[in-house]
């Protein structure tokens, strides 16, 4: 496996700098969000750019993941959205959109895999709806459906490029543990529609051990994140300030024969990544 960082935690840096920043550090992999500030497939200098991408991953020997989470790319007034699951049919079309495209640009990157997850429900917020008793299960059952329906699409486009699919469980969204993510696979119904683990959301949403839900989805997984992380609470810490115990974490990715990514996740230390980015690669490469 290859130690990586994510650029959502370089997000005051020049895609370029921070690239180079990972390379004389000693990563090897980097996932790429896709924002934009880097690769942001609606800019005029996109071709320009996705090509200058390529000549600097190959220079710096960097293998590569493409992440999907940007707060602000597809609508500047809303974080995230829309989503795989946002009530307008437009919008959701466009959140389709966007990962086909992200597709193309791993394609071009020769990337590991394109992560992405299912979004956080808003039909419960929306005026015209009455907020019955029984409505939170009805429009858990909308948004499966618009979800399935989207990630079938996405996968459709996936495999005619034969590329791979990470879909990765959040806490708070739809999807945010790992059995709901083994049923919307066995929905899907394709092994182009991998899993991404983030290993601090296992810590605070899952029940039972780090190492045993490795050992269970180990078939599965496609991609890595990894930062540290408090049960119950998701916020993305530097390494040793959580309650993550990390060597049987790192032993048991070497027990089940992970040989893809591990990026780190810190998008809200972008402020100081020169020096959470060394820290982090320090930690980890010990293990």
């Amino acid at each position: 496996m290859l130690l990586g960082y994510n650029t959502n935690g370089l997000a005051f840096h020049r895609w370029q700098d921070g690239l180079e920043l990972l390379a004389e550090v000693g990563y090897q992999s980097v996932a790429i969000t896709v924002d934009q500030h880097c690769l942001n497939p609606f800019a005029s200098n996109f071709t320009s750019e996705l090509a200058e991408m390529r000549r600097t991953l190959e220079r710096l020997r960097l293998r590569s993941v493409i992440e999907t989470g940007a707060r602000f790319l597809l609508d500047p007034r809303q974080k995230h959205e829309p989503t795989l699951i946002s009530p307008p049919t437009e919008g959701r079309s466009r959140r389709v959109d966007f990962l086909c495209r992200c597709i193309d640009i791993a394609k071009e990157l020769n990337s590991d895999a394109v992560s992405f997850w299912s979004g956080v429900s808003r039909l419960g917020l929306c005026p015209d709806r009455a907020g019955t008793e029984s409505q939170p299960t009805a429009d858990n059952d909308i948004a499966w459906q618009w979800l399935l329906d989207g990630c079938r699409q996405v996968t459709r486009y996936a495999e005619q490029n034969h590329m791979q699919l990470a879909f990765e469980p959040e806490p708070g969204m739809l999807i945010e543990t790992l059995e709901q993510y083994g049923q919307l696979a066995e929905q899907v119904g394709s092994p182009r529609f991998g899993l991404t683990i983030d290993i601090g959301h296992v810590q605070c949403v899952e029940a039972g051990s780090i190492p045993e839900h490795l050992r269970q989805w180990g078939d599965r997984l496609c991609n890595v994140h990894i930062e540290d992380m408090r049960r119950g609470v998701h916020e993305h810490l530097r390494f040793g300030e959580g309650e993550i115990d990390f060597p049987p974490v790192m032993a048991t990715l070497r027990e089940i024969g992970y040989t893809g990514c591990v990026n780190v996740e810190l998008s809200r230390h972008s402020h100081m990544a020169p020096e959470v980015l060394r820290e982090s690669f320090e930690f980890l490469s010990r293990l």
